[in-house]
């Protein structure tokens, strides 16, 4: 499937609502814990999606569009939720997240981006040479990657309450796709 900026910016859109749905009103035994030690909980993952909103895909759009490949992106803190999470609610940072995703939405519409603009190349710290096209994907694919990882970690928490069913969930056997 080739890139569709209006079909990810669609994707994207929904995000919010989903995690939402799923998380908000929740008991903690739900959101609060994670599979082991370095991972991470559905709580943490929230605040991971909100650092990337703030410091990742529009900055790095943005300046692509300004400065190509002749200035590399910020490396990417995977671990600042850590800190910037601390003392909020998850309904905060649900209401953080929507309003952040709503406000990026926003402002790559308003960017009325051609295919041109589209095929233009920024610089990755570790990938060296990427396209907007491919940085846009990338975002709903991470998006992805972290609704499959939150429902991975919520199925971990009725591991052993599966009891033999556990050889018949997916969900309980997945791994390798870190924090």
């Amino acid at each position: 499937m080739q890139h569709n900026l209006e079909d990810t910016i669609s994707f994207l859109g929904r995000t919010p609502v989903v995690l939402d749905a799923l998380l908000r009103g929740l008991p903690e035994t739900w959101t609060l814990r994670n599979e082991g030690e370095k991972t991470w909980s559905a709580f943490d993952i929230v605040g991971h999606l909100i650092h990337g909103e703030r410091t990742d895909w529009m900055p790095r759009t943005k300046m692509i569009l300004q400065f190509g490949e002749s200035k590399t992106f910020e490396p990417f803190d995977r671990l600042a939720q850590e800190r910037e999470s601390q003392g909020k609610s998850l309904a905060r940072l649900l209401d953080e997240f929507t309003r952040l995703r709503s406000e990026n939405l926003n402002e790559l519409r308003a960017l009325n981006l051609k295919p041109e603009d589209l095929s233009r190349h920024g610089r990755h710290p570790a990938l060296g040479a990427v396209t907007l096209s491919q940085l846009l994907a990338t975002w709903a694919a991470h998006d992805l990657t972290h609704l499959h990882q939150i429902s991975r970690v919520m199925a971990h928490q009725y591991r052993e309450a599966v009891g033999p069913w556990v050889a018949y969930l997916g969900v309980m056997h997945c791994s390798g796709h870190g924090a």
